[in-house]
């Protein structure tokens, strides 16, 4: 199968290739390996990348230290079942499907992954492959942030660091559903898309003052560093810091600080894909191109507003149209 293969770390996006690699077999699912057990195979129809995914260690060695290169990364995905591990419930070959694959394992640049049953959820047949895929990763983080993190609830406001960025803009529109009073921030040529996505403030953070926005109940942190630690001294006490950006000294005066890594979970998957079909969460996609141009694609000339999705290779393309 043709798939985007890293090797070299230092690399970055630049040391993407896309190769020929050994492709899942859906027979070996079919026996008790306990390796397998619980997996299913899916061609990928569509698949997403995050940016600072190669500077994580799970990119390059496994669970137990060992060094996993050639690796595939992404972890965002839809697209159909072709085989389903023995033992698998929930799922069927023919299925279409969208969700997160484990961190150490090979990953959805590709043109088919093997993904534990578990990690997965129905995509209804009127939301496209590409949506379904942009809504994963986003989706997730943002529903997690918010309501099992953050424990928001209407009537509270809430401060989204990013708020025209793919995680951000995605918060924002889950937090104005939920009944919260968003204020986003950014930079200025993000303004309108903030406002767009359901932020009822925007704060550019090059040349307003953060701590002019008042008190807020939640904050959505995205950036880390700096804006984190200022944004401690803008929840009032008792609030909560939920960031994404990795561990940091940021303290809330009496409240909490919460850093969080997102977790595959199919019920919130499902909540989020049925926000999508009726029209109240709309994804933020940036640019779409096939696995054949995603080196190109990760690697752009001129920055990229939104997510990349990658769909399926020119090949999977015939197939499905034979």
């Amino acid at each position: 199968m043709k798939a985007i293969v890293v090797t070299d770390q230092a690399a970055g996006t630049a040391g993407m290739k896309l190769m020929e690699r050994p492709e899942p077999q859906g027979s070996a699912l079919a026996n008790l390996s306990g390796a397998n057990y619980g997996d299913v195979i899916v061609q990928v129809h569509a698949s997403g990348f995050t940016g600072d995914e190669l500077s994580w260690p799970s990119t390059w060695i496994d669970r137990l230290g060992r060094d996993r290169t050639p690796s595939i990364p992404g972890h965002e995905l839809a697209g159909v079942v072709t085989a389903l591990s023995y033992g698998t419930t929930g799922l069927s070959v023919g299925q279409r499907v969208f969700g997160l694959t484990d961190w150490t394992r090979d990953g959805t640049l590709a043109e088919y992954v093997a993904v534990e049953a578990r990690n997965l959820a129905p995509l209804p047949g009127d939301v496209d492959f590409t949506v379904g895929a942009a809504l994963v990763m986003a989706g997730l983080t943002a529903w997690q942030g918010l309501f099992e993190h953050g424990r928001l609830r209407a009537g509270q406001s809430i401060l989204v660091h990013g708020a025209a960025g793919v995680v951000g803009s995605m918060a924002t529109q889950l937090a104005r559903e939920a009944g919260a009073y968003v204020i986003g921030t950014g930079r200025a040529a993000g303004r309108q898309t903030a406002l767009d996505f359901g932020a009822q403030e925007f704060v550019d953070l090059d040349n307003d003052a953060l701590e002019d926005v008042g008190e807020v109940d939640l904050v959505f942190d995205v950036l880390g560093g700096d804006i984190a630690k200022r944004s401690a001294g803008v929840i009032r006490a008792g609030g909560t810091l939920v960031t994404i950006a990795g561990p940091t000294e940021a303290r809330p005066s009496g409240g909490l600080t919460i850093d969080f890594v997102v977790v595959p979970d199919r019920v919130q998957l499902s909540e989020v894909v049925q926000r999508a079909r009726n029209g109240r969460l709309r994804t933020n996609i940036g640019k779409v191109a096939t696995l054949d141009d995603a080196v190109a694609a990760f690697n752009p000339t001129e920055r990229i507003k939104g997510k990349t999705i990658i769909r399926g290779s020119e090949r999977v393309t015939r197939r499905l149209a034979a």
